[in-house]
């Protein structure tokens, strides 16, 4: 497994948009892809879920991977998070 930590930049957290782009790129790999925040865990693949952390900006998540590609999908989503959250 692997992890990375992320404060979020953007004015409005992790709004409509940028979770529903998260999600796509959370799908383009096999590993399983969870967010950390606000005391809940839950699957980077499905909307509803990250919509209902509430991440504000300021907030820390935590990204993890699991799988066979968990290289790939950190590297591919700290890039994520960096241009878009």
């Amino acid at each position: 497994m692997k992890t990375f930590d992320y404060t979020i930049t953007d004015e409005l957290g992790i709004h409509a948009r940028p979770a529903g782009e998260l999600v796509k790129e959370a799908k383009k790999y096999s590993s399983a892809i969870f967010i950390n925040a606000n005391g809940r865990k839950v699957n980077a693949a499905k909307l509803m879920m990250i919509m209902g952390l509430g991440v504000k900006k300021g907030t820390v998540v935590t990204i993890e991977a699991d799988g066979e590609d968990e290289d790939a999908a950190i590297a591919g989503l700290r890039t994520f998070f960096s241009e878009n959250l």
